[in-house]
């Protein structure tokens, strides 16, 4: 009975699938029932994954038999990571449905959409449940196909089939180097159990090589610079493909650091080069994100800068936070995607923007100065002993954003009442911070290692990291004083471009344009 309750999570892609097959072959009931049938479906999927949660609190962190031979096959891994990114994605996926039926409703393609969501969410789950390195893949190369599929939904389109090009390339990389770190935890460790390896990783060169190969494939999965640019042109697909694909699909990567995390800590300097590519991602994409015109672009880059944050929590080792970051940013970004329009009609709609308050040099170190402060008070009160590191450091980085808010209300011409909500926010951001991080840590417990204390090269990287983005973050609040220096427009048009590394991407990739490919 507790196997079979354990493999109840795989009804959720069968039934999915199977709705995908019911359209294939009944394809004059696509346009009126497919829709609402796939929204009924997603409903049920919220269901099962929360009677796998109850489950899971009741009998604990399991894996089920495998359906299968010779180590190839289907079976569910239930533990808190699963838990939570399951839930996550039912709830993601029933919303992406239902917003799907009224955006896409009279569309002539409207059957070959729905089946590929459907598809695509199918694939998702299975990633996430799976209890087996043979299902991981699988089920990654059928999410790619899938989001490919929805990519060239308006496949006329000569921009939609090279972002669409970029994608598989991408993709196929990612898939290469998942299959190259399978192979080399199978000959290590003999078994394609998940759970099995896990429990049993040394430190040796297979497993080294097999850290560096999933450090890869999360790299291409999650956009990481220099290889990001295509997540900023799948703007041709469907609104709701693109709060799939920048809510759901794009935290692929970060699954699967998180998953294998035990391996990656085999790896230290694996765990240095992410901390390296993670954060310099996070800069360069929120620099980027800052001078693009438009909603959905600045949203698409905003996407590459907290995909490199969270590649920077897992090279930090901070795995249940890179989980909490997964969650808050799924949930944030669908809604941005699916409410875009909205925001520019209520952008639209204001008259007149109200006074900009401008802080002094000396105000904006100031309010660094308080922000930190506030953050090491409630620290404290919170329980710095009982904190790693790395998680200390990554709260200071944290409160560097809420100190470009504390600038403004410190400024010479903003109102007492400005002043008093910031400092506010400061405050509950902090407290929010450790509240966050311990539920994250309770949720984990025994399912995700610990921090390890840090050596020589991680004190480097952490110091690193805290002033590369102290500096970004000064520069940022300070940026009214210097936005006139005709330095800084050139500046400003170079970073709209993303310093033209997709353009060179582009160059390596055979110089595909919109205007080599005819429709």
């Amino acid at each position: 009975m507790t196997d079979f309750l354990l493999l109840l999570p795989l009804l959720a892609p069968i039934l999915l699938i199977s709705v995908s097959f019911w359209a294939l072959w009944n394809p004059s009931h696509r346009i009126c029932r497919l829709p609402q049938l796939i929204e009924r479906t997603a409903i049920v999927t919220i269901a099962i994954n929360l009677f796998s949660i109850i489950f899971l609190f009741s009998n604990g962190p399991d894996s089920s038999a495998l359906i299968g031979v010779m180590g190839i096959g289907f079976s569910i891994r239930l533990d808190a990571v699963s838990a939570i990114m399951g839930l996550l994605v039912s709830f993601v996926g029933w919303i992406v449905v239902r917003y799907s039926i009224n955006y896409m409703d009279g569309e002539p393609r409207q059957g070959h959409y729905s089946i590929w969501l459907s598809v695509t969410l199918a694939a998702v789950f299975l990633i996430i449940w799976s209890g087996n390195l043979t299902q991981l893949l699988f089920a990654w190369i059928l999410a790619n196909i899938a989001i490919h599929r929805l990519l060239l939904y308006f496949s006329t389109r000569r921009a939609a089939k090279r972002a669409a090009r970029k994608r598989a390339v991408t993709a196929r990389v990612s898939e290469i180097s998942l299959l190259t770190a399978i192979i080399f935890l199978v000959v290590s460790y003999e078994s394609t159990d998940i759970a099995t390896i896990l429990a049993a990783v040394t430190p040796s060169l297979s497993t080294i090589v097999a850290s560096l190969f999933i450090a890869i494939a999360a790299a291409f999965a999650s956009a990481q610079f220099p290889i990001h640019g295509w997540l900023t042109e799948v703007m041709e697909a469907p609104t709701p493909v693109s709060a799939l694909l920048h809510a759901g699909v794009i935290n692929a990567g970060g699954f699967f650091m998180i998953r294998f995390a035990e391996v990656l800590l085999a790896a230290p300097l694996v765990m240095a080069l992410l901390v390296m590519i993670g954060g310099f991602s996070a800069l360069f994409g929120g620099l980027v994100m800052l001078t693009q015109p438009t909603v959905k672009t600045s949203l698409a880059w905003s996407t590459i800068a907290q995909m490199g944050f969270m590649v920077l929590q897992c090279g930090l080792a901070l795995f249940s936070l890179a989980l909490l970051h997964i969650v808050a940013h799924s949930l944030y970004k669908a809604h941005a995607f699916l409410s875009a329009g909205e925001t520019v009609e209520n952008v639209m709609s204001v008259k007149r923007l109200g006074p900009i308050a401008v802080p002094s040099l000396g105000k904006v170190l100031r309010a660094f100065a308080v922000a930190i402060i506030i953050f090491c008070l409630v620290g404290f009160s919170f329980g710095f002993e009982n904190k790693s590191i790395q998680s200390i450091a990554l709260g200071v980085i944290l409160i560097f954003g809420v100190a470009y808010l504390l600038a403004q209300g410190f400024a010479d011409t903003a109102p007492a009442a400005l002043t008093r909500r910031t400092a506010i926010y400061a405050t509950a951001t902090s407290v929010s911070y450790f509240i966050l991080q311990w539920i994250a840590e309770v949720l984990t417990l025994d399912v995700l290692p610990n921090p390890p204390t840090p050596g020589p090269l991680e004190w480097a990287l952490i110091v690193l990291a805290l002033v590369s983005f102290g500096a970004v973050a000064v520069a940022q609040s300070t940026f009214p004083l210097w936005a006139g220096h005709p330095a800084a427009a050139g500046l400003r048009i170079h970073l709209s471009n993303g310093l033209y590394i997709n353009a060179l991407f582009d160059r390596l990739l055979g110089g595909w344009s919109v205007n080599s490919h005819k429709t």
